[in-house]
């Protein structure tokens, strides 16, 4: 039997983890052989997502210490494991769905991003979701092709004027 201080440290530290992550996944993980349950994790900490199986006592009581979650609580039922996200709120997800359609095993129950809750039919439209890494880059090619186009134009125009310029000097030389 777990002593009350080793549950307060419990609740404490999914609480910490909660107020940090932009996203948080709560899946079934029932049916997983230790084997798998190992390579899940392993995949998890790849995609540099924290997961955790708790106590649903123990996640409720925690998730009760912040507000917005209370939505959640009626999912945390049977077996829980809880991945969070802090960096991307889709690696969970992509995760999820990999691992589920390689072992029809491991079932997400619910998903918090942003403090909204989606339920478990939303796992491919979640995981489809482009990386922090994906948006970054895009963001940053659409800030770069306007800079090009005027370095483009810029440079058209340089030449241009260099070109006139040749030409002036030769009028000049000529006359």
């Amino acid at each position: 039997m777990m002593k009350r201080s080793e549950k307060e440290a419990i609740i404490a530290e999914v609480a910490e983890k909660a107020s940090r992550a932009i996203a948080m996944y709560f899946a079934d993980f029932s049916a997983l052989t230790v084997a798998e349950e190992t390579e899940l994790r392993r995949e998890f900490r790849k995609s540099g997502v924290e997961y955790t199986v708790v106590k649903n006592t123990l996640a409720r009581k925690a998730l009760e210490q912040l507000s917005g979650y209370d939505r959640i609580f009626d999912r945390l039922v049977g077996p829980t494991g809880i991945a969070f996200s802090y960096d991307d709120p889709a690696a969970p997800a992509r995760v999820i769905k990999k691992f589920s359609d390689k072992t029809g095993k491991f079932k997400l129950k619910a998903a918090v991003l942003e403090k909204h809750v989606y339920d478990a039919s939303s796992l491919d439209q979640l995981s489809s979701l482009p990386s922090r890494e994906e948006i970054i880059a895009a963001v940053l090619g659409s800030l770069q092709s306007p800079a090009q186009g005027i370095v483009g134009t810029l440079a058209a125009v340089m030449r241009d004027l260099v070109s006139v310029v040749d030409q002036i000097g030769q009028q000049k030389q000529a006359a």
